[in-house]
């Protein structure tokens, strides 16, 4: 089935792009979850008009999350663990902890855009990257130290 992508897509395309994908996934999943549309020159004209939109909503958010990863990149965290004899925690610091201590310092950030492949479970200093937006990736600096 041939498909217009209204939404970049993982391993499929960006916004905007005409793919053709077999019937099932089109149906049972891209287009119920809004992430695409059939193919038609009527959708194809609509999808352009929406991108003018998109382009000049998405130059807004950029300049806002350029903004932001300036302040973000001179944030120091600091958080203290329990730990044992090894320098391993009893337990590991998550997306989730990074956010509250971000939300603590004035930034409310969702869990879900800090770039964390594991959980962290040792003493040390880590470089957290947060994606605010496509293009801005800004690194914070995380300090686990050991619980007194």
């Amino acid at each position: 089935m041939k498909i217009i992508l209204k939404d970049t897509v993982e391993n499929l395309g960006n916004r905007g792009a005409v793919v053709e994908v077999k019937d099932g996934f089109a149906r049972n999943f891209l287009i119920p979850k809004g992430l695409a549309m059939k193919f038609t020159q009527g959708a194809l004209k609509l999808l352009q008009q929406e991108h003018r939109m998109y382009e000049a909503k998405q130059v807004k958010e950029k300049e806002d999350a350029q903004e932001m990863a300036e302040k973000l990149s001179a944030v120091e965290l600091v958080v203290q663990k329990r730990s044992g004899d090894q320098d391993l925690l009893y337990g590991s610091v998550t997306p989730t902890d990074i956010a509250d201590l971000l939300e603590e310092k004035g930034f409310k950030i969702d869990k879900r855009k800090i770039l964390l492949h594991e959980p962290i479970k040792r003493l040390g200093e880590f470089e957290i990257r947060i994606r605010l937006h496509q293009e801005v990736v800004p690194v914070v600096k995380l300090t686990v130290t050991k619980e007194e």
